[in-house]
């Protein structure tokens, strides 16, 4: 059985956007940049929801052919297009770079995913996120705080039904403050 972990960049104040998707915020160090290419090279499958899928898809399959490209952004351009990818959307284009779509039910597509054999899977998005977290999906969650107050935008966790008890498992900091924090879901 696979394991699901929903990680991204947090504001300290809980957003994963500011106010009109502005990601200016989140910006990473060379060492943050490396720890996230790591964790997409780890990744047996991606499960994306359209609008982070459209971002991601608009820059980093080209992104090591860009003038100026450094050595760390070629090779997480590199295996983002390798690593197996899922889109759940009911509007999004044709999808491409080793990467399939699914117009259904994303928790029950989810949860087909998850009792397959492979590696771990990582959500992608808030609104993907939130169904597999209110589904009771989600195995392991990666905060990476970021020390800044945006005061809106696209929150981490949307309502939830009912608690989820979590352990923490993991911290470590990065340059210019940024914390990471893993926690495990307590079953």
């Amino acid at each position: 059985m696979r394991t699901l972990t929903y990680g991204m960049n947090v504001s300290l104040d809980g957003y994963i956007t500011a106010p009109g998707d502005d990601l200016g915020w989140s910006v990473p160090s060379d060492e943050l940049f490396q720890w996230w290419s790591d964790r997409v090279a780890a990744t047996g499958l991606a499960l994306y929801g359209r609008r982070l899928w459209e971002a991601m898809s608009s820059h980093w399959p080209t992104a090591d052919q860009q003038p100026g490209v450094t050595p760390g952004h070629v090779e997480y351009a590199r295996r983002w297009r390798n690593m197996p990818k899922v889109v759940f959307s009911s509007t999004a284009r044709p999808v491409d770079w080793n990467t399939r779509l699914v117009t259904g039910d994303a928790v029950t597509e989810i949860t087909r995913l998850k009792a397959e054999d492979g590696g771990p899977m990582d959500v992608c998005g808030a609104t993907l996120a939130a169904a597999a977290v209110r589904a009771g999906l989600v195995d392991e969650y990666t905060v990476v705080t970021h020390p800044v107050l945006v005061g809106g935008g696209t929150p981490f966790f949307t309502a939830l039904d009912s608690w989820v008890n979590l352990n923490l498992v993991e911290t470590r900091t990065f340059p210019d403050g940024v914390v990471l924090a893993r926690y495990e879901t307590r079953r």
